[in-house]
């Protein structure tokens, strides 16, 4: 699927001048058609799993940094977008689950232990799912640093208008393939409906792990509740600017 600047600008909650701003630098891969950039959602989806930690920014996702734009950007933003995604995150958790996963020490053994939990809620064959999150790591590691992973597929296989966010803590953290060599102690395990969706879920998760008080929350291990109340009054904290 072929994503315009304002499709993208709305999925990474930025706005529009910061995507060109992002052109204009580099920073960001598109292809232009007819004098018009478009972006490939694969593309996108590798740039946000591939922009790892930056040093110079103090261990900040690199993306998140640059959503501190100014306030006349930060107007840019369609309300009604704002309101539709400002919880999606909260949202796609409650439909979905957290729990401790046993101790494995591998990553397809969680993967497979994981599937198999998850599978039936979602309506969805058990050796297809671990086969598909498996082919995806092959193709890149879905670790973001931090000790945070977000394993998804490449197709999108809820056939429903929701999105499924399953939080995993493994007993023991696993090696992940993090570019930061961080072993992972929450995975996020996506599944959303369609492109936009996937994209905008994947950089929020991204964002939420890039906060120090977030991952030090994480790694207390928090229940379902616990996890969808902080959740919901970080998501609300975007009313703010924060």
């Amino acid at each position: 699927m072929d994503l315009k600047i304002k499709d993208v600008a709305e999925l990474l909650n930025v706005s529009e001048t910061t995507i060109r701003r992002w052109l204009a630098e580099g920073k960001i891969p598109a292809y232009r058609i007819h004098h018009q950039y478009r972006f490939s959602r694969m593309e996108i989806e590798d740039w946000v799993m591939s922009c790892r930690l930056n040093k110079d920014n103090q261990g900040q996702f690199l993306p998140v940094e640059e959503q501190i734009y100014p306030q006349k950007e930060q107007e840019e933003l369609p309300q009604e977008v704002v309101g539709q995604q400002q919880f999606s995150l909260f949202r796609a958790i409650h439909r979905g689950d957290v729990f401790t996963s046993s101790k494995l020490e591998s990553k397809s053994s969680l993967i497979s232990e994981t599937v198999s939990r998850i599978a039936p809620n979602l309506g969805l064959d058990q050796s297809v799912l671990t086969e598909l999150l498996l082919d995806r790591e092959s193709l890149m590691s879905t670790a973001l640093n931090n000790g945070i992973a977000v394993p998804h597929t490449r197709e999108f296989l809820i056939k429903r208008p929701f999105d499924v966010v399953v939080l995993v803590y493994p007993e023991t953290p696993v090696d992940w393939g993090a570019l930061d060599e961080q072993k992972v102690h929450s995975l996020f395990f996506l599944f959303a409906c369609n492109d936009k969706r996937h994209l905008h879920l994947l950089a929020k998760i991204a964002h939420f792990s890039s906060d120090r008080a977030n991952l030090e929350f994480l790694q207390t291990k928090p229940g379902k509740e616990e996890l969808l109340s902080y959740i919901k009054e970080w998501e609300a904290s975007f009313k703010k600017g924060s």
